[in-house]
């Protein structure tokens, strides 16, 4: 479906130092930094796929997204996007693709969202028929009723980002692109954005490019993870696979009777510790969580225990410095 190979993307940017004589001199002579974006990006996308595309600031994530949905156009490589070389045949290709960038609107901000809903199905030629269906099935599933008719700039920043992410549904694209969709949305909204998601995949088997900071989106909604770093891709694989490699620590918190006995158990960090109450840090290569419960409970009078993997935006960071990026 998406085939990326050896893209290159490079920026003019002008430098010029502080001051009013650099500015005066920067008026007859400018001169530049070369910002090299993206080097060398080469991936292949699956239909219905969900694929969270991460990386620091400044990695290349938006400027990949901005040419495979045709904004911009690289220096070198190819992209084939069923059938279609984005930057080339964009009429035909956006008649196929949903982008939502989490800091850009496609609403008209002064109208009604469902004005801005019916320009929209002029601009795609979107049949009655499929845009009826289409808009019943958006305003239910993303429980826009209470705020279609509300212009788009009295809304929450969480109702717009329903809106958006409706509006790029409302002619039934095969591909959605989601840049930052969940930023500075509460966790209720937020909840309700990766159900939509899900829902979507799995129904109409959209695929989805998610790129985004919020690293429990990734872990919610993404099965594969490219990562980029430098304008290069350095790692593409699932996350279970990533928890495999850099992950070795459980983290248990037990709840006991009242004691004050030490917990000392070759293998385990005490991260935090209570006369009712202990959080901990086991290395499985060392001990297993198993070993540690039955250690304990001969220790203690247990009331509750629960155990978790180690936090993804953890293993994410540790990701990061391997690259050094």
């Amino acid at each position: 479906m998406i085939e990326v190979n050896g893209l290159c993307k490079s920026f003019k940017v002008a430098k010029r130092s502080a001051g009013v004589k650099a500015s005066i001199k920067s008026l007859f002579h400018r001169e530049y930094d070369i910002v090299n974006a993206i080097k060398d990006v080469s991936f292949t996308i699956d239909t219905g796929e969900i694929v969270g595309y991460i990386g620091p600031n400044g990695a290349g994530k938006s400027t990949t997204i901005k040419i495979m949905s045709g904004i911009l156009v690289p220096d070198s490589g190819t992209c084939n996007i069923l059938g279609h070389i984005p930057w080339q045949e964009r009429v035909n290709h956006v008649k196929n693709i949903g982008v939502v960038f989490g800091q850009r609107s496609q609403l008209w901000w002064d109208v009604p969202v469902i004005d801005s809903f019916e320009l929209l199905k002029d601009i795609y030629k979107i049949p009655p028929k499929e845009y009826a269906n289409n808009l019943d099935m958006l305003i239910e599933t993303l429980q826009l009723n209470d705020f279609i008719n509300i212009p788009v700039r009295q809304l929450s920043l969480g109702q717009r980002m329903r809106c958006e992410i409706a509006a790029s549904l409302l002619h039934s694209p095969k591909i959605l692109f989601l840049d930052e969709p969940t930023i500075g949305l509460d966790a209720i909204s937020k909840i309700a954005v990766r159900k939509f998601i899900k829902e979507i995949n799995k129904e109409k088997n959209v695929t989805i490019i998610l790129t985004t900071h919020d690293m429990s989106d990734i872990e919610a909604l993404a099965d594969r993870i490219l990562l980029i770093g430098k304008g290069t891709i350095l790692y593409d694989g699932n996350l279970s696979a990533l928890r495999n490699k850099y992950s070795n620590d459980k983290i248990i918190t037990i709840e006991y009777a009242r004691s004050n006995k030490s917990i000392n158990i070759p293998g385990v960090t005490v991260l935090s510790y209570m006369e009712e109450r202990a959080v901990l840090s086991i290395n499985t290569k060392i001990i297993s969580v198993s070993e540690v419960i039955s250690s304990l409970v001969n220790s203690y009078e247990i009331t509750d225990v629960t155990v978790e993997s180690q936090p993804v935006d953890e293993i994410i960071v540790k990701l990061y410095k391997e690259y050094a990026i």
